[in-house]
Parts: structure tokens; C-alpha cells; sequence
């Protein structure tokens, strides 16, 4: 055992180390940070699942949620246990974060009363334009109030049961505290956030309860909902129930404080240092979302633009895509097969790297070929399902690495397109931080990102550690000194060392990769064909 190990050893073992819990679309990860020293990572686990498409509506079954967190904790002890052979009996603090918006309904007795439905869900279309008239303020279809709403519509048998409607982060919370209350950023995609009070729109609220009135629950929405704290406020400490969830060996002690919950793109903010105006970052997953931290509010409404917070409480401006880099998995899946099949061996990292690497080689327009990534619908650009789709002309170079760049480009074509109206309405971006794991591969998705954004595209160590890292470094402030706000702390005490690689757009990637999305905006008449057709 070396120095640095008999001191991390000590950290856990006097339980001086905070855990950060996040439940991703397809991992759930956890992540071990000292309390005074979140910058350091002493160990992780992970468990990895996928959603379910049921009834035509994509869930979870809550059974896998607890499932997966046990799973990914266990590994996490076992890794502790291995590098440091100490056990986790004890934690300064614990954080818990998730995919953002969905619909998680519960009645008086705490009863789920239909199946979890997830941000990818697209049947709330009606119920998103009625509230989006009415509120003035752009209601995506994926918000929590949406599903809620079209539930109403619907005349789906539950809604007069319905006494709590909360998020992924926020169910899990308050099963380990007891306490019903949510992040502000989390809360943000939710219902609207009085930027004033940083807390939900009190006239916003008034006017969903005329709206809905006395077809539905019977109560204000407002008493449906969390309470909502912003980060740095104490959320409640894990009870002797929910630490027997957590861990069922019976080796963690309760009585562990916890932040507030926070949706995965808070915990992206942090994970990216990325909560000041004019700060950014891209997350790449199942999903695809850029935050952009406003210095003013918008102009006006736009569809493919949503305003959040970060955990703070500030606006961000929010461009969402249903759909990131699965699609792309999937072909890397393919060529893994093809390898295998000739009796060689690469691993998917491996086989990852060679194909990033053959996309550097490609034309910077793709040479005519294009690539949509659209497995679930995608409401930016008007589609309620998801067909993917890669086309070509016969004039089109089809070599593999014309292939691999479009595929990177398509899994940035959706949010380009947003991007295109943030900048419209005149927002600066200094620089975008970007996290996930399609950047570990370096100079590769970073390099066609920042052609797409036109903007300086940041990596920096954390970024494979994503969001668990990010919900653990707010679980830490919460013990942070009172006079350090969210943006300092994080410049001061956690990124201040931070190695970070910054590529700056090239101009030929930027001009090919506006030629490619000129193709790719004319050929979203393909994939509606598509839809109507299959």
C-alpha cells in the first residue's frame, strides 16, 4: 500500500469520503470522492441496464432501479476494499442523481400508480402544446407537468389517485431519507422556476390548477410536487430503512447526511465546472443535451429550447435530444461482430478507437453520406417516433471513414440544430465542456463537436466519470465554507488543479460540417417517410 493509499484508506475508514449515486439511461454508477478533496476519485462501480419499451412507452421497472443502485454499490465497496482493504461503514455525505423529467405518480399510501414513464417518451404531445400556450413559457414534451397533464387529458384511471408526482433522483431520495423534496435544476424540468425565487412559478401554478380544475386530483399542484432546495442546502439524512436499501449487508450505518436529488443535467454543470453565464457543456449518451448558463432571459419561445437551472438556481437554456450515441454503438457492435467473426479478437474500446480514429480520414462534409441516430422519437425536429436511417446518394464517397464521421456527425446533427437558435437569440458561449463516453477517445468526437458548435469544445479528466462524479461533488459542498457560492467552489476547490484539453474549431471541420447538416435538414423528409412508412 502506498502513501496516497494508507491516506485514502483512512478517509474512508474514519468515513470521511462522500459517495455520489447516478442512474443513467443505460449505467448506474457510483462514484467514492474524499469530502475535502472531491477533485480525487477513490473508487467507483457500476451496473449497467437499459430501458424497456412497454405499451409503447419506455420505462423502468423500479424493481431494476434498486437492483442496479445495490449492484453498483456493491461494486463500489468492492473496489474500495481491494485497492484500500478497508471497508465503507460510514459517509460524510451521499448524493442521488437521475435522468431528468418523466412521470413517477404515487398515491397516500406511496403506491406507484402506473408504470414509470421516461424522458423518451413522446405521447405528450397535445398536453405540451396546451401548456406551452398557456404558461408562455416552452414546455417540452418530456417535462414531468406534460405527462402529468396528458394523463388528465387522457382520462387515465389513476389521476384521481394521484397525491405525489416526482423524478427518477426524487423517488430515490425519498426512499433513503424520507424526505419528498428535489434539486432545483431537477425541480426546473418539472414544472417552471421562478427565477426570483428560485422555486416553482407561483402564478404558473395557479394556472394549471384553473386549467385542470376539478377534473383531476382534488388538491393544488403545488402539494403534488417536491419541495425544492437548491445545492448546498441539507436534504435529510439516510435512514436505517434506506441505508438497508442501499446496502443489505447491513455494513452502512444511517444517519448520513444527503444534498438535495439533481437531475443528470445539473450534475453535467458540475462535472464540467460549467454554472456560470456564459459556460456550457454537451452531454453524450443515450441522450444528447447542451446547457448554455444565460446572461439575459430569451427573447422569445422557441420548441427546441427549454429553459432550466443549474443547481443553483441560474437559467440556463437547455437544447434536448432524445437520441445520442446509441445508434452509433450499435454500428461499432456491428463491426465488433465482423472482427470476430474472422476469428480476431478486439474488445469494444478497441474497436472504438479504430474506428474514431478512421473518422479523423474522412471528407469534412462525410462525403455526402448521412447518418440518423433517431431510435426513439425526437421532438426538436416534430417526430414522435424514431426510425434510424443511413442514406446515401450514388454520387456519395462510401469509405469507412465517410461512414464513421457521418455517424459522429449524425449523433450531433438534432442538437446543432438547436444550438443554431440559441444562437440567434444572441447568446455567447466562451466555452462548451463536453463529458461522456463517446470523448474518450481523444481529439476525435471533441474535434467534431467544436466544428458543429463553431465554439471551443473542452475534455478534462473527469469526463468518463460523468454525472455520479458531478452528484458527488455537490454532495460535498455541502459542507463547503458558507461564504463560497457554487461557481467559486468549483473553480477554487475542485477544478483549480484540473487538466483540461481544449480544441478549437477548425475551419474546415466547420465548413463541412454546416454542408453536412444542410443535407441533413433536407433529408429529415427521409426519416418522416420513414416513420409513416415502417
Amino acid at each position: 500500500m502506498t502513501a496516497n493509499d494508507g491516506a485514502a484508506a483512512s478517509i474512508i475508514a474514519e468515513g470521511r469520503a462522500v459517495l455520489g449515486i447516478e442512474l443513467g439511461s443505460t449505467r448506474i454508477k457510483a462514484c467514492l470522492v474524499p469530502a475535502d478533496d472531491p477533485a480525487t476519485v477513490l473508487a467507483v462501480g457500476s451496473h449497467a441496464w437499459e430501458n424497456r419499451f412497454e405499451d409503447r412507452l419506455w420505462t423502468y421497472a423500479l424493481e431494476d432501479v434498486w437492483a442496479g443502485i445495490r449492484d453498483a454499490y456493491a461494486a463500489l465497496v468492492a473496489d474500495v476494499r481491494g485497492r484500500y482493504g478497508v471497508d465503507v461503514e460510514s459517509l460524510a455525505a451521499i448524493g442521488v442523481s437521475a435522468m431528468m423529467h418523466g412521470y413517477l405518480a404515487f398515491d397516500a399510501d406511496g403506491e406507484l400508480l402506473t408504470p414509470f414513464r421516461t424522458w423518451r417518451n413522446t405521447n405528450t404531445e397535445q398536453a405540451a402544446s396546451t401548456l406551452s400556450d398557456l404558461f408562455g413559457v416552452n414546455i417540452p414534451l418530456r417535462w414531468s407537468i406534460a405527462h402529468l397533464y396528458q394523463a388528465v387529458l387522457d382520462d387515465e384511471p389513476h389521476v384521481r389517485d394521484v397525491r405525489f408526482v416526482t423524478t427518477l433522483a426524487g423517488y430515490v431520495h425519498e426512499k433513503l431519507t424520507g424526505r419528498k423534496v428535489l434539486g432545483v435544476g431537477d425541480a426546473s424540468g418539472m414544472f417552471p422556476i421562478d427565477a426570483a425565487t428560485r422555486d416553482y412559478d407561483r402564478v404558473l401554478l395557479e394556472r394549471f390548477d384553473r386549467l385542470v380544475g376539478g377534473r383531476a386530483f382534488g388538491s393544488p399542484v403545488s402539494e403534488l410536487l417536491p419541495a425544492v432546495l437548491v445545492a448546498g442546502e441539507a436534504a435529510g439524512e439516510l435512514t436505517t430503512q434506506g441505508a438497508a436499501l442501499l446496502d443489505p449487508t447491513g455494513s452502512l450505518r444511517a444517519g448520513i447526511p444527503l444534498c438535495p436529488p439533481e437531475g443528470d443535467a445539473g450534475t453535467g454543470m458540475v462535472a464540467t465546472c460549467s454554472v456560470a453565464p456564459r459556460t456550457g457543456n454537451v452531454s453524450a449518451g443515450t441522450s444528447i443535451f447542451a446547457m448554455v448558463v444565460l446572461e439575459r432571459p430569451l427573447a422569445r419561445v422557441h420548441h427546441e429550447l427549454d429553459v432550466v437551472t443549474t443547481p443553483a438556481g441560474d437559467a440556463v437554456a437547455m437544447v434536448h435530444c432524445n437520441n445520442g450515441a446509441s445508434e452509433l454503438a450499435a454500428w461499432a457492435g456491428l463491426f465488433e461482430s465482423f472482427v470476430a467473426a474472422t476469428g480476431a479478437r478486439l474488445g469494444p474500446d478497441e474497436v472504438f478507437e479504430v474506428l474514431f480514429r478512421a473518422a479523423l480520414e474522412g471528407e469534412p462534409d462525410a462525403g455526402g453520406l448521412l447518418a440518423y441516430n433517431h431510435l426513439a422519437g425526437e421532438p426538436i425536429v416534430g417526430f414522435a417516433e424514431g426510425r434510424p436511417l443511413f442514406v446515401r446518394t450514388p454520387d456519395s464517397r462510401f469509405t469507412l471513414a465517410n461512414v464513421m464521421r457521418a455517424h459522429l456527425y449524425g449523433v450531433f446533427g438534432t442538437l446543432a440544430l438547436g444550438m443554431r437558435v440559441l444562437e440567434e437569440e444572441g447568446a455567447v458561449i466562451d466555452r462548451m465542456f463536453a463529458h461522456g463516453g463517446v470523448f474518450r477517445t481523444a481529439g476525435v468526437a471533441q474535434r467534431f463537436l467544436a466544428g458543429a458548435l463553431g465554439a471551443p469544445v473542452a475534455v478534462g479528466e473527469t469526463a468518463s466519470e460523468g454525472g455520479a462524479w458531478g452528484i458527488a461533488v455537490l454532495a460535498a459542498f455541502l459542507s463547503a465554507d458558507p461564504g463560497l457560492d457554487l461557481d467559486a467552489y468549483l473553480r477554487e476547490r475542485v477544478f483549480a488543479a484540473a487538466s483540461v484539453d481544449t480544441v478549437d474549431p477548425d475551419p474546415e471541420d466547420v465548413a463541412g460540417f454546416a454542408a453536412y447538416l444542410d443535407r441533413y435538414r433536407a433529408g429529415l423528409a427521409v426519416e418522416a417517410a420513414a416513420v409513416a412508412a415502417l
